[in-house]
């Protein structure tokens, strides 16, 4: 498969998306759970390109390989917090909002908020938009794996 866009962004649009991750760093949520949000909705879309990155950045972030290997399967193990089950939880509903989905239901939201700030939500809601924004993005252009922008 080959990229169908040898270009590089807009600059009007990297200036846009600067600004949202300044954005979301400001919420206050930890790096490692933000690469952990990205991850999941990226493995939920296929996103070969941010399923890359969000590995490589979350290992930047001090994030253990058994932990990354066990995202796709969050559920069905001991490794993750109340607090992280949580955001993950929002992230899938979030991102399965085709078809029918419900999308994030008030039992999602309403975990979610024990466990975060509203500034901490907007943050992680904003993380979830971008990545998928990003992913389908990709999926248009055919970005291919091994970069981390």
């Amino acid at each position: 498969m080959e990229p169908r866009l040898k270009s590089a962004m807009n600059p009007d649009l990297m200036t846009a998306v600067q600004h949202l991750h300044k954005a979301i760093a400001a919420g206050g949520v930890e790096p490692r759970l933000l690469s952990l949000v990205h991850l999941r909705a990226s493995q939920i879309n296929g996103c070969a390109p941010c399923v890359f990155a969000s590995v490589s950045g979350a290992k930047k972030a001090g994030e253990t390989d058994e932990r990354l290997h066990h995202v796709v399967a969050w559920r069905e193990t001991p490794f993750f917090s109340e607090q992280e089950r949580a955001a993950l939880a929002l992230t899938e509903a979030a991102t399965r909002i085709q078809d029918g989905a419900p999308g994030v239901t008030d039992q999602v939201w309403d975990a979610a908020a024990e466990h975060f700030s509203e500034e901490e939500l907007n943050a992680i809601i904003l993380e979830i938009a971008m990545t998928n924004f990003f992913n389908r993005i990709n999926h248009s252009i055919r970005e291919q794996a091994g970069k981390t922008w």
